[in-house]
């Protein structure tokens, strides 16, 4: 099956969505592409129909089931940052004390979640390094599997956005290097994706520069290369 998202993906990424898509056999070994950091970061995918069947299930066993033990006893407005087809909106909807709404960038990953029965008033295109949500709008947010796959200075923005609309804390599961050291920005045999495969300090100081108190939590997330690793935000 060759979609349009084979074609607009770069030749060591090709296999990647072969697998997930189940037309490849996954490799026993990852091989990283080092990419600059200036590069900007591919919006393509996310306005591809293939992919969003892809973020249809990837986080089943491991961190929608983590987000829900972090809000279960919360109550208020929480937002989903760059919530995809809004999958863990419908899962948290279950909790009555929480009123969660999701944004992205991608109009057709937007139009995806408002199909799952999420209200539209609920939802919005929007690019999570500029939002367009007033100050303190929401008690909590969250973004999960999303930060990394900013450049260096969307990371930045889009934590400050964060703290801008967040009120109470705000939370973001992210990969770390299993190395501990900072590899940067790169591609690997089995990604998707170019993404920050960095160190918990380098993220750490990150989010610093934007909250008051950062707390680090383990995922059950992981991969060859790197750790899953939630940063538990306080304004």
């Amino acid at each position: 099956m060759i979609t349009r998202i084979l074609q607009l993906l770069t030749p060591p990424v090709i296999p990647a969505i072969g697998r997930r898509l189940g037309i490849l056999s996954t490799p026993g070994k990852i091989i990283r592409y080092p990419k600059n950091e200036n590069d900007t970061q591919d919006l393509d995918m996310y306005f591809d129909p293939e992919y969003a069947k892809i973020l249809d299930n990837w986080g089943a066993d491991n961190t929608w089931i983590e987000i829900q033990m972090l809000l279960c006893n919360c109550e208020g407005k929480v937002l989903d940052i760059a919530c995809g087809t809004g999958v863990t909106i419908s899962i948290l909807g279950k909790y009555p004390k929480l009123e969660v709404h999701g944004c992205d960038i991608s109009d057709l990953l937007i139009a995806k979640a408002a199909e799952r029965g999420i209200p539209k008033d609920r939802l919005a295109v929007t690019d999570a390094t500029q939002m367009s949500y007033p100050n303190d709008s929401f008690d909590y947010s969250y973004s999960i599997g999303s930060l990394e796959h900013f450049t260096t200075n969307g990371i930045d923005k889009f934590i400050a956005e964060a703290s801008r609309i967040t009120r109470k804390c705000s939370m973001h599961m992210i990969p770390t290097s299993k190395s501990g050291q900072n590899e940067g920005w790169m591609t690997t045999s089995t990604t998707i994706q170019t993404f920050h495969n960095n160190s918990d300090a380098w993220w750490l100081e990150r989010f610093k520069r934007h909250f008051r108190e950062v707390h680090i939590l383990n995922s059950r997330w992981n991969d060859g290369i790197s750790f899953g690793r939630w940063f538990v935000c306080k304004r």
